[in-house]
């Protein structure tokens, strides 16, 4: 596994990579053997991020064996994260692509991003799609005697509902969004957990640190928090709202389900292939208020939205995604081995 992915606190790439670590480690230890960032002979290099020092180890195939890259991100979801200067973007745009390309199989944790990977130039057969998830140990529901203390410890109304939303403070999360939401619904609580992972070069940098000091007086920013704190607010929440404009397959959706925390997201198409039914979507700002008042006040259909987000868990188990990415790494040092033999004669 090559990853600096738990380097910078707030990214759900981190996330990702650590829960699988912690999949393949407790669940198929008898089955792999898996080294981190070091840079001796294997049959299968996992690529987890894009750092340079990785991209010099694809052109060692021999030492470091197939090459498998993970794509968190494609170029134009970098957009309306990073403020950079025009030449910058174009290079930074440019490396992304040739680090895919380099790769022998990209795994996907979105099929909506295989045709985008396939306009870069990337063949359909050289993708898989693995989608992300998360460990029940790590999240899951409070009693509702543990909820009601974190209530008061966090000094809120024991019948005050709840709004929590998550991720990096940036354009393309709809942070001013929820905001907005926050000013039109002023009886309900908003929380939103998240930060400044890249500093100023986040887009928009100033005017969110405008926000962040100056919120509605319903809106609370608790800025970048560790995964154990992260499981508090999902069980003080009634809904987890995420407005983004932009994702992949985010984890603090999977974390929400996991922790039986209804969820109400924007209607994105990218979502529809991997969470269809377990959510509740929302076309703009006006919907997602409307839905949240009715979700406040009517009980059947908040247990209803809340089921959903059961199923959803359920639908991301670890003994499923134990078994497909094992399946995968054997299928891949098969075919490295297979090529190898072809490439021997």
């Amino acid at each position: 596994m090559f990853s600096s992915a738990d380097k910078v606190k707030g990214q759900g790439v981190g996330s990702a990579y650590l829960e699988l670590m912690q999949l393949l480690k407790t669940r198929a230890s008898d089955r792999l053997d898996i080294k981190i960032n070091r840079f001796k002979p294997t049959t299968i290099s996992h690529y987890h991020t894009i750092d340079p020092h990785y991209f010099i180890t694809t052109f060692f195939r021999k030492r470091f064996g197939r090459r498998i890259g993970y794509v968190h991100f494609v170029p134009d979801t970098l957009k309306g994260s990073l403020h950079l200067p025009k030449f910058i973007e174009k290079i930074l745009y440019w490396y992304v692509i040739a680090f895919y390309r380099r790769m022998d199989h990209l795994v996907v944790v979105n099929p909506s991003f295989i045709p985008e990977l396939e306009k870069l130039g990337i063949s359909k057969e050289k993708i898989t799609y693995i989608p992300n998830f998360v460990a029940k140990k790590d999240f899951y529901p409070y009693t509702k005697e543990q909820i009601r203390t974190l209530k008061k410890t966090h000094q809120i109304e024991e019948e005050k509902f709840i709004v929590f939303g998550a991720g990096q403070v940036q354009e393309r999360k709809g942070v001013f969004d929820f905001a907005k939401l926050a000013e039109e619904l002023p009886d309900v609580q908003f929380i939103w957990a998240g930060g400044f992972s890249f500093g100023k070069m986040t887009d928009g940098y100033e005017k969110y640190k405008k926000l962040m000091e100056q919120p509605p007086s319903n809106l609370k920013f608790v800025g970048i928090i560790d995964r154990t704190e992260m499981l508090d607010y999902y069980n003080l929440a009634d809904i987890f709202l995420l407005p983004s404009y932009n994702e992949l397959f985010p984890m603090c959706i999977l974390e929400a389900f996991s922790s039986e925390t209804p969820v109400l997201l924007r209607d994105l198409p990218l979502y529809r292939p991997v969470i269809d039914g377990y959510y509740k979507p929302a076309a703009d700002r006006a919907e997602m208020n409307k839905i949240l008042r009715e979700l406040q006040q009517n009980k059947k259909e908040y247990e209803s939205l809340k089921d959903a987000a059961i199923q959803g868990n359920l639908a991301y188990s670890e003994e499923r995604l134990t078994k497909i990415w094992c399946d995968f790494y054997q299928q891949q040092e098969g075919d490295s081995l297979w090529k190898e033999e072809i490439n021997g004669h």
